[in-house]
């Protein structure tokens, strides 16, 4: 359940750390600077190593929502909702899986059906 978001997360934090020129292109066309890129994908990258750790994966979820929830607004803000959508699910994807392997999280928040 995981393997999906965690390796789009992957996947887009290694092509903004290569300030490739598409990576580049990608943000200034969102409205952001250039130079940023790679500093939001170090960001990414960061986040995604708190979550695949046990001991720090709620931090590490708690972390990629945020930054999730900056992605969704981006994309609201440029009018794209078919990309907006995607964040959005690679979020709950994230606290889905997390839900299901973390006892204590599910104790937490119960979910009574």
């Amino acid at each position: 359940m995981s393997a999906i978001p965690v390796l789009l997360l992957l996947v887009a934090g290694v092509v903004g750390v290569s300030s490739s020129e598409e990576a580049i292109a990608s943000s200034i066309v969102l409205g952001y600077p250039g130079h940023v890129t790679l500093i939001i994908a170090a960001v990414e990258l960061v986040c995604l190593v708190l979550y695949l750790i046990p001991r720090t994966s709620v931090l590490g979820a708690i972390l990629l929502t945020g930054y999730l929830g900056g992605a969704v607004a981006t994309h609201v803000r440029m009018l794209d909702m078919d990309l907006a959508l995607t964040p959005f699910i690679v979020g709950i994807l994230l606290w889905g899986w997390l839900y299901l392997r973390n006892p204590q999280l599910r104790a937490l928040i119960p979910i009574r059906l």
